[in-house]
């Protein structure tokens, strides 16, 4: 996907779908000058919570969303299954029913999809199967049909390594030498008497498509550097995500109680990893999304933005925020605020490009004046022309 920026509010995209380039006029690319929500899935006593899923475009154009879909109540470990939505018009409008995509296959649920079309043409579907607060492993599925169906599932982190693993949706990526690579946070292991708040960081990663995986040498757990001159307790590291640079090395972010989220880098595609570190996204704890806009040496941030917050939303996920760095997550600009309630609960964002100028964001968007902050899931169509302009 190529964009290039014309003029101030106008962006024409040259979108490569397989064989087919898209050129999107003026026209259409004004059609929504600000955010706009396009689909709410919200909560009901048979289905008490929808919330973090992931998209993929299909080879007819549609674009695919894959959410988790909770039937058993609307904590983390209740029992859940994977569904669909599909759009046929760029994220417009979507489809009415769900459809079942994965039963529920773990002791307690599965949940938190990453969908990511993979150089060969698969599209590979990462997934976290919940058995107990001892077993959360991620499993990987593979589909040679456009998600008709799927492979026999491919477990990343083998029972040797049995513990509670954290990868949050929209997290796998493919880095440009092709390695796959999955960034996580381990909560729980055979040594620990049971779960912890203060993860782990690490990573798995995979040189042959998938079908093996290994563990990278750097595990971080938030202690301090013994060397720093400030000396803190140990900051907890939570839910990390990562993106390629331009220069091929790889920048981390963690959700973390440190003020901020904390980023950590890597030079060897994700086996050695800096110390996680302060970065300027201001945070409550609460994970942020960061990917590169299509085309583009520009990264865009999706996260609550607590820079100068009002004291009375101090550790609340509100509001959900963007905001772009030039240069690849040294510094962003002035973020841009796309929903602001005081009651709001936006987090885990799934983003994906459109070809008529848009991204598109999966995310929670739960009112807790009257449900649980993660109870709603929300499609947001968000023009890039109003990202990149100054707010």
């Amino acid at each position: 996907m190529r964009v290039k920026k014309l003029s101030r509010g106008l962006i024409i995209i040259g979108f490569s779908l397989f064989t087919t380039d898209i050129f999107v006029t003026q026209e259409w690319a004004a059609e929504s000058p600000k955010p706009v929500a396009v689909l709410e899935l919200p909560p009901t006593p048979e289905n008490p919570r929808n919330s973090e899923g992931d998209f993929i475009r299909l080879k007819d154009g549609r674009i695919l969303l894959i959410y988790t879909h909770f039937t058993g109540g609307g904590g983390d470990n209740s029992s859940a299954h994977l569904s669909s939505r599909v759009s046929t018009d760029e994220g417009r409008t979507w489809s009415a029913e769900d459809q079942l995509v994965l039963e529920n296959e773990g002791g307690e649920n599965v949940m938190s999809v990453s969908l990511l079309r993979l150089r060969d043409g698969r599209i590979a579907m990462l997934y976290l199967r919940k058995d107990s607060w001892d077993d959360c492993r991620p499993r990987i599925r593979f589909s040679e049909d456009e998600t008709k169906t799927w492979s026999e599932p491919v477990g990343v982190i083998p029972d040797s390594q049995i513990g509670y693993y954290v990868v949050n949706n929209d997290r796998m990526v493919q880095l440009k030498s092709g390695r796959l690579i999955i960034p996580t946070a381990r909560h729980n292991d055979p040594s620990m008497e049971k779960f912890s708040g203060q993860g782990v960081l690490l990573c798995f990663f995979s040189d042959d498509g998938g079908r093996s995986w290994k563990k990278s040498a750097s595990e971080w757990d938030g202690t301090p550097d013994p060397q720093s001159d400030v000396v803190s307790g140990r900051t907890t590291l939570q839910e990390p995500g990562l993106v390629q640079r331009q220069d091929g090395s790889l920048l981390m972010f963690a959700r973390t109680n440190g003020g901020s989220q904390f980023f950590s880098e890597s030079t060897d595609e994700g086996d050695r990893w800096t110390r996680p570190h302060p970065s300027p996204l201001v945070s409550p704890v609460s994970p942020a999304t960061i990917e590169r806009l299509p085309g583009s040496d520009q990264l865009v941030a999706v996260w609550n933005d607590h820079a100068n917050i009002d004291s009375a939303l101090t550790g609340k996920r509100t509001p959900l925020s963007a905001a772009i760095s030039p240069d690849d997550g040294a510094t962003w600009e002035k973020s841009r605020t796309l929903y602001d309630s005081p009651t709001g609960w936006y987090c885990y964002t799934a983003l994906e490009p459109t070809a008529d100028g848009h991204l598109l964001l999966a995310h929670c968007a739960g009112d807790r004046s009257k449900e649980s902050g993660l109870a709603r899931l929300r499609v947001t169509r968000v023009p890039v022309a109003w990202l990149t302009e100054e707010p």
